[in-house]
């Protein structure tokens, strides 16, 4: 039976459904296509970091190195006792000018002026039996020419004179060393100096002790005062003998000091990595105190030979010592560096950069040579 109308347009309908559902499928793929492939394209994207670079500028013509010293007097003598008693007077006190030989105290020594008026006796007794072992050799000599003694006798007087000459002068050394300590009661000053410290008053025992016991005074010399730096060693061989630093000191605000290199230790010490250098500053003022904290300032040339970048661009690890730069490619270079001077918040790279270099400021985890990356241009470079 031939179909009819209505069952033709039964049917152009349903071809009509089937092609708009298969439009709508394809579309929806090709939509899902499209928002998977913009999704990997912007995952991607997002997984190239975005760095700030900058450009290492040159250093500072004439850089400067701070380091903390102390200063110390020139001389500095602390004054034992030598002679055992009690303090019979002291003469000057803390901050009083003193000249060489100036006297400073008295010690009241007792035993010493015994012991010496025993000395003295006993030297004077043995030049009397001296002066008579003399005459009498001298007479058994001439009785010899007469055949009156023999000459065993005459050698034993003779012998007797040289040993009671020799106790004369084992009397008269005494003498004189028991004097000498009678001179060490009488403490005075051995330079021109000031006095920096008095530990003792009247009628105090004083034990002779030397370099062991307590100090009575200390005279310092203070001038000229000494300035002890420690340079780190990467600094050292920039400090000739000639160098010049500039000090200040807390106590004197807004003044500065010229001081000259000295001296070297010439070593590194093995726990600080550092090398003593002493310094020399003329203190005729009396500004400068000994024993005080010091601020001393060097200034080292050739800083325009390096390169200046901030410290957080280094990367330390077990590569070594790099930093990271960005080439024409916008890649990840890495370059190893060596520095010339860390000023804290920026470094001096010796050598290892060019001035073009692109150098990333703050290098993100995991930034490995060849990475590619966005750059945000910077003009902070130091």
């Amino acid at each position: 039976m031939p179909p009819t109308d209505s069952h033709r347009a039964l049917r152009r309908a349903g071809i009509v459904i089937a092609v708009i559902a298969v439009v709508i499928v394809v579309s929806g793929i090709g939509v899902r296509v499209s928002d998977r492939r913009e999704l990997s394209e912007w995952t991607e994207e997002q997984a190239i970091p975005t760095v700030a670079i900058v450009t290492p500028t040159k250093g500072d013509a004439a850089a400067r190195l701070e380091l903390p010293g102390r200063l110390e007097a020139l001389s500095r003598a602390p004054l034992h006792a030598r002679v055992s008693g009690y303090l019979k007077s002291w003469k000057v006190d803390i901050g009083t000018p003193v000249k060489a030989g100036q006297l400073l105290a008295e010690i009241e020594a007792p035993d010493i002026e015994q012991q010496l008026l025993q000395a003295e006796a006993d030297l004077a007794s043995a030049e009397a039996n001296a002066a008579l072992a003399a005459s009498t050799a001298k007479r058994w000599q001439s009785m010899l020419g007469r055949d009156s003694v023999s000459r065993q006798e005459v050698e034993e007087k003779v012998g007797d004179l040289a040993a009671k000459q020799a106790l004369v002068k084992a009397e008269r050394a005494n003498v004189e060393r028991l004097r000498t300590m009678k001179g060490f009661t009488r403490i005075v000053a051995p330079f021109d100096g000031v006095v920096t410290a008095r530990n003792t008053d009247i009628g105090e025992l004083i034990t002779a002790g030397g370099g062991s016991g307590r100090e009575l005074f200390v005279v310092s010399n203070t001038g000229r005062l000494r300035v002890y730096v420690n340079v780190p060693q990467v600094y050292v061989s920039q400090l000739n003998m000639d160098a010049k630093a500039t000090i200040t000191v807390p106590d004197q605000p807004g003044k500065e000091y010229s001081a000259s290199v000295e001296g070297s230790a010439r070593a590194v010490n093995v726990a600080t990595g550092t090398t003593l250098m002493q310094l020399i500053v003329d203190n005729r003022s009396g500004e400068l105190l000994p024993g005080g904290y010091a601020s001393v300032s060097f200034e080292l040339a050739g800083g325009a030979q390096s390169l200046r970048v901030p410290a957080s661009a280094l990367i330390f690890d077990q590569a070594g010592l790099r930093v990271a730069t960005v080439g024409s490619d916008n890649r990840v270079v890495m370059k190893p560096i060596s520095i010339a001077r860390d000023h804290g918040a920026f470094i001096e790279v010796a050598t290892g950069l060019d001035p073009e270099d692109r150098v990333i400021a703050t290098p993100p985890d995991g930034l490995i040579a060849g990475s590619a990356v966005r750059v945000l241009e910077t003009n902070a470079s130091s």
